[in-house]
């Protein structure tokens, strides 16, 4: 008894057996289990595997390959047919039927030709359950014509004028490939200006001196016979207008004409397409391609529109410098008409092109394999689409239906053929054929009836082990037609299972998602059907789980140290573990100083490199654990100072035994600077792809100087070595001789193979191209395939080049289909690739959530519910419900107001979900919606729900007026968010005495509808401090404060004016006090109202500091004040008051002040060392001038002075035009030049390299500033242009560099 551990499978793929009956196709149809032995026994009827293409070009030298492969019980005998015809093979020598196979060979290298073999050829499978056809396959052998003689006059042509050279290529099959070239076989450029055209004909839109030439070669290239057919060379001269003008003013006198006429400039005209309409007709999911081609000088530009739309963006593509509009995979939609405008300086020519769109036949619904039981009914369905729309055709084993055997079970209704209580006799093979004038699609799908009693495919006895708490998958493959039941019993006499603890799979697994130490035993699985009955018993073990009671822990060891990392482990006792360790999530170095014992891990001798994280990993044949740790490398005690570097590159490289796949390479060492060499890196560059970019190749031990190099065809390689101590790598080294390898087959496949559709009814296949490295050769290209999955269909292919995206159009919606994308390049094929799964595209989800539920949980949160849709009815992966809500009305308030949806979303497939931040007291609706990757589905029916009351805010204000010898005036406005039903105000006050202590706290109950409240028989000349806030049932909401002071007096009292609208507020009051902080400084302000004249003054304090408060003065009566010498960084209380009222202060406020910041760049003009500085310079200037005045009277000559007498102006040639540099003062006796340091540049500018603390850094000339961060901009040098200045006859402004030019 072998254990096995579980694996569930609910899908088994259809391309991994050889023979698939029918998976899915309906309710009533079978599933046929993929099991060798049953499959060896069950009858089927044929199915062709592989066939040749439709339009079967083939090459005439070599021999022709028709293929046709089926599979069948019995295995079929195959038969053709050519040109309706039956085709008697054994009649002719030349054409042979390979064993087993219905593939034909048709001898062509050994004296067949292979025009006599042209024709229309089909293949029929056929056993003793029906028979299955090929498509009508058309052979036709390529051919590539030589050109036809021709004498070609040279073209002489005048500048400007347009000119179009034709190629005519030979008509071959299938059409040759055109392009240009010259005598050296060079491609001929093209642009704007001169490009080719479709037909291959090359059009100048005007022509220049420069396209003089003898040799423009038309190239024709037959791609099947690998053949290029070469034109004979045409020769094309311009004349220039002077040149013409000359050779005219030779031959003719001067009464003849007075010369050519100039070259003109001339408005577009249309080369081709010619006219002002054309048509174009194109078959629905091929490439479009319009041109246009235009004369003119300037050299026209074309534009493309559509006419009364927009041309479909993603799949819209414009070449040839935009004179060739190309649309990819055109459909119906992309039917209209498309304007090409050609356009220069000079005017404009257009031409309209109505494209029409065809299409030959596609699949909607292809007809799929159906398998029954005895008296089952079933249908098969065929409907396809096209334009014109294709007729369809039934046929039964080959034969037309209404000619083939009755068969009382069927009925053919159009394109359904209905199928009613079926015997085995009805077993055959229907083809549908859809047919229009533009192609056809034949489809075979076999109707197999089959009477089978259940069996059992898992193998008795078989052992399952799973660790506990972990789910048990017990495996019952079966088959019987019709399709058995199953039921599971625990042990050989135990009573059925049911219950939630179980799960019950359709393919027969029964699943128990936890299972427990009492699930070991005995299950047995028992399948029966009408024709009888039987069963199969398997084993379960529950294992304890491994679990590590040790793991290791974080170290810091010194380099050169020993460390060790314990793992101590407990497992169950039938398990035998295997414990590895990594490091940083890699194999551990091979290195001997890593010791790896049973329950640890030491590393002996501990170096930098060894710093990192080390994992333990505890695996069984059932689970595994793991735990990490990190190791950090410190440094050891110092030693002695050694001088360690990089080493030397390696030199001397040397490519030997060169061979198509490999070479060898060695080199000579660098010098090793004190540290050996561990390793040398190769790394390689290819120069035909990819030239100046180096590759890693490969790395060998230090001690090894040649390596034996794998390579890769079609690459020109180059080689070069680096060397790698401990300190790091050393220069790479000089490379080696170039080295080109042959071409091969591509050895690998695109990676990142993907199938997503982008619309409903398509599927778009994308891939990473290879690489120029990875062709192995010339003419890259793709095969993409791929069919239904679980859907016995044939692969669909087709090859494209220079994409990385193809999209397979009128798929069903959501399916998953099988895919594979395989590289080829001029030699051939690369392996087989392998198939990944994708999806054709989304469609909007069909249904809307049902039974929503809202539960409101409180005044601010709700729960809903709602039942989750059908998957099948998502139409795509389901992302997840949408849940809108929004208020509809507040039921405190009228107010009306935007309606403003929200949305939550809820990931998975979640069935409930909270909806927070509700406000309470109010009305609102509420929808749910499913949404997968297309988008959302409809939504569900409105759900209303109403939240309950809540706490009201606080009131929006509160006012004191008219104060009093013992009364007050207050008046509020009712709270903003009511919440609810108002029921009464709540006011409390309390009286503040000199020393800011409380009174006793009064409490009032305002009823609801009240707005103000005269509060009587208070104290006089006091301050009290009032707390307002408002209610509803569920409680108070927040309160506010203010503060008021009655009067002093009853002669203090002013009555207002007549008419004046409200009581002026005379009592002392200082409110509204704001600061404004810097780093060490706060602006204060305040509102005082009281009487005239007051004086004030600030006090402050650090915040939460008991020290006395600081006391500054106010000048004057002024309402604001500035805090200087504050500290940066600190929170402070600040606190206003009026002089001569005792006790008379507002209320504290609280600021910080803003960070220490650097201190800012200061104007270097005004600092002490600056002005030294150029006092120094200027006094340097002084003893120049007076050394040269001294000179220049002892009769020295300067050659500067001599340049200066022999010019009238003398600012004409201030430096040497050589190198930029002033004239050489010099005596007579010595003409010694100056030193480097008094030269100046000749842009009058002192440069950086002249003087490490120039002057530029620090002057202030008029281009001389300094950003906000202190650094210089621009240069310091006088203004270019001279303006007038007074007094002065140059307007450069005074600097220090200008100084020393104006005295050299």
């Amino acid at each position: 008894m072998q254990p096995e551990v579980m694996m569930k499978k609910k899908c088994i793929s259809a391309r991994k057996a050889s023979l698939v009956l029918f998976l899915c196709q309906m309710i009533s149809a079978l599933d046929v289990p993929l099991d060798s032995k049953l499959l060896e026994e069950l009858s089927q009827p044929p199915t062709i595997t592989q066939q040749s293409p439709k339009d079967y070009i083939v090459d005439p030298r070599e021999n022709i390959v028709i293929q046709c492969e089926a599979k069948g019980k019995p295995p079929p005998s195959f038969s053709w047919t050519r040109n309706g015809t039956h085709f008697d093979i054994d009649k002719d020598a030349q054409v042979t039927m390979k064993p087993n196979s219905g593939t034909l060979v048709i001898n062509i290298m050994n004296g067949g030709k292979a025009e006599a073999y042209e024709g229309v050829y089909q293949c029929t499978a056929r056993n003793e359950r029906g028979a299955a056809i090929s498509n009508n396959i058309v052979i036709r052998p390529s051919r590539s014509p030589l050109w036809t003689k021709e004498k070609l006059e040279p073209n002489q042509v005048r500048e400007g004028d347009s000119l179009v050279l034709h190629c005519r290529p030979p008509v071959g099959l299938p059409p040759p490939i055109i392009f240009w070239m010259d005598n050296a076989f060079q491609r001929l450029p093209q642009s704007e200006r001169v490009s080719q055209g479709l037909n291959g004909d090359l059009y100048f839109s005007n022509v220049q001196p420069e396209d003089t030439r003898e040799d423009y070669i038309c190239y024709a290239r037959f791609n099947h016979t690998q053949t290029i057919q070469q034109k004979q060379p045409i020769s094309v001269k311009v004349f220039s207008m002077d040149s013409l003008n000359d050779t005219i003013a030779a031959n003719l006198s001067d009464t003849d004409i007075y010369g050519a006429r100039p070259v003109t400039e001339r408005q577009p005209v249309l080369l081709t397409p010619t006219g002002s309409t054309s048509t174009k007709v194109e078959l629905r999911g091929n490439v479009l391609l319009l041109e246009c081609i235009a004369a003119g000088l300037p050299t026209p530009v074309i534009r493309w529109i559509k006419e009364g739309g927009e041309l479909p963006a993603n799949r819209t593509f414009f070449e040839n410098f935009k004179k060739t509009l190309k649309i990819i995979d055109v459909s119906e939609a992309d039917s209209g008409n498309y304007k090409c405008i050609a356009r220069n300086t000079l005017g404009s020519a257009h031409h309209v092109i109505s494209v029409t769109v065809k299409a030959a036949p596609y699949w909607i619904t292809a007809p799929r394999n159906l398998v029954l039981s005895p008296g089952e009914d079933g249908t098969l369905i065929c409907r396809a689409n096209g334009n014109p729309k294709p007729s369809i055709s039934w046929l039964a084993n080959g034969v037309p239906i209404a000619i083939a055997p009755e068969d009382p079970s069927r009925k053919v209704d159009g394109d359904t053929i209905i199928f009613s209580h079926v015997q085995e006799r009805s077993s055959a093979v229907y083809q549908c054929n859809a047919s229009n004038e533009y192609g056809y699609l034949l489809a075979n799908a076999f109707v197999n009836v089959l009477a089978e009693p259940p069996r059992i495919l898992t193998p008795a006895n078989k052992l399952y082990q799973v660790i506990a708490d972990s789910p048990a998958l017990l495996d019952c493959a079966y088959f019987g037609s019709p399709k058995p039941e199953i039921e599971w019993f625990k042990g050989v006499k135990g009573s059925i299972l049911r219950g939630s603890e179980y799960i019950f799979h359709d393919n027969g697994t029964l699943e128990i998602p936890v299972a427990q130490k009492d699930s070991t035993g005995a299950y047995t699985c028992v399948a029966r059907n009408k024709l009888g009955k039987t069963q199969n018993e398997v084993q379960l073990e529950i294992k304890d789980p491994t679990v590590i009671i040790k793991q290791p822990e974080y170290k810091v060891i010194q380099r050169y140290g020993q460390v060790s990392f314990e793992c101590i482990i407990k497992h169950d006792s039938t398990l035998l573990p295997t414990v590895l360790w990594l490091k940083d999530n890699d194999e551990l170095p091979d290195d001997e100083r890593f010791l790896v014992g049973k329950d640890n891990l030491t590393i002996m001798n501990v170096t930098d490199k060894d710093d990192g994280t080390y994992t333990c990993i505890v695996n069984t044949t059932l689970d595994s654990v793991s735990a990490s740790a990190v190791l950090t490398v410190v440094a050891a005690p110092p030693t002695p100072a050694i001088i360690y570097a990089r080493p030397n590159p390696p030199f001397d490289l040397e490519l030997t035994g060169q061979l198509e796949r490999s070479v060898e390479l060695s080199w000579i060492p660098g010098d090793e600077n004190n540290s050996p060499i561990t390793n040398f890196v190769i790394e390689y560059e290819d120069g035909l792809h990819e030239p100046g970019v180096w590759h890693y190749q490969t790395e060998v031990p230090g001690t090894q100087t040649t390596v034996q190099l794998k390579l890769s065809p079609y690459v020109n390689y180059s080689f070069r070595v680096i060397a790698v101590n401990e300190i790091g790598r050393s220069q790479p080294s000089e490379p080696s001789e170039q080295y080109l390898t042959k071409s091969a087959n591509p050895d690998e496949n695109p990676s990142n193979v993907q199938g997503i559709g982008s619309e409903p009814d398509n599927l778009v296949i994308t891939w990473e191209s290879l690489t120029g490295f990875q062709s192995n050769g010339p003419g890259l290209q793709y095969k993409v395939s791929w069919r239904q999955k679980d859907v016995d269909d044939e692969w669909t292919s087709v090859i494209v080049a220079n994409v990385s995206k193809y999209i397979v159009s009128g798929t069903p919606t959501f399916v998953p289909y099988e895919i594979k994308v395989q590289a080829l390049n001029d030699l051939g094929y690369a392996p087989e690739p392998s198939e990944v799964i994708g999806h054709s595209g989304e469609d909007l989800p069909m249904v809307a959530p049902g039974n929503v539920q809202v539960h409101v949980i409180n005044s601010t949160l709700a729960k809903v519910h709602w039942d989750p849709v059908p998957l099948k009815t998502v139409r795509g992966h389901l992302q997840g419900y949408k849940v809108y809500y929004w208020k509809v009305q507040s039921l405190s308030r009228r107010s009306r107001r935007h309606i403003e949806k929200k949305i939550l979303t809820f990931r998975g497939n979640k069935t409930f979900g909270m909806l927070p931040g509700l406000e309470p007291y109010s009305t609102y609706k509420l929808n749910v919606r499913v949404a997968n990757g297309k988008g959302e589905g409809p939504a569900s029916p409105d759900k209303v729900f109403r939240t309950p009351e809540g706490v009201p805010s606080s009131p929006s204000f509160l006012k004191i007026t008219n104060p009093t010898l013992d009364s007050l005036t207050l008046e509020w406005g009712s709270p903003t968010h009511p919440n609810g039903v108002l029921t009464s105000y709540i006011l409390k006050f309390q009286p503040i005495n000199n020393t800011h202590e409380l009174g006793p706290l009064v409490e009032i109950r305002i009823p609801a509808n009240e707005s103000s409240l005269i509060l009587k028989n208070l104290n006089y000349s006091t301050r009290y401090k009032f707390y307002f806030n408002a209610q509803t049932s569920v409680g108070s909401g927040n309160q506010i404060t203010e503060e008021a002071v009655t009067i002093m007096d009853e002669a203090g009292i002013l009555h207002p004016a007549v008419g004046a609208g409200k009581v002026q507020p005379l009592y002392p009051r200082i409110r509204n006090v704001t600061t404004a902080a810097a780093e060490t400084y706060a602006n204060i302000s305040w509102e005082y109202e009281g009487p005239d004249h007051a004086h004030f003054y600030v006090e402050y304090g650090i915040a939460g500091s008991k020290e006395d408060w600081k006391k500054e003065i106010v000048n004057g009566s002024r309402s604001f004040f500035v805090l200087k010498g504050l500290t940066p960084g600190t929170t402070y209380k600040v606190r206003v008051g009026a002089e001569g009222l005792s006790g008379f202060r507002s209320s504290e406020d609280v600021f910080e002040t803003g960070p220490a910041m650097a201190s800012r760049q200061v104007d270097i003009a005004t600092q002490g060392w600056f002005i030294g500085l150029m006092c120094a310079v200027a006094l340097l200037i002084l003893i120049l001038l007076i050394v040269c005045f001294i000179r220049r009277n002892k009769g020295g000559k300067y050659p500067v002075k001599e340049k200066e007498d022999a010019h009238a102006d003398p600012e004409i040639q201030p430096m040497k035009e050589d190198d930029g540099t002033f004239g050489e003062y010099s005596d007579a006796e010595d003409h010694k030049p100056l030193k480097k340091g008094s030269r100046t540049p000749s842009d009058r500018t002192v440069k950086k390299e002249d003087s490490d603390d120039s002057l530029v850094d620090y002057g202030e000339g008029v281009n001389g500033q300094f950003n906000e961060d202190g650094s210089f901009i621009g240069q310091y040098s006088g203004k270019k242009e001279k303006e007038p200045a007074e007094g002065n006859e140059s307007s450069e402004a005074p600097s220090p560099v200008n100084a020393m030019n104006s005295f050299v």
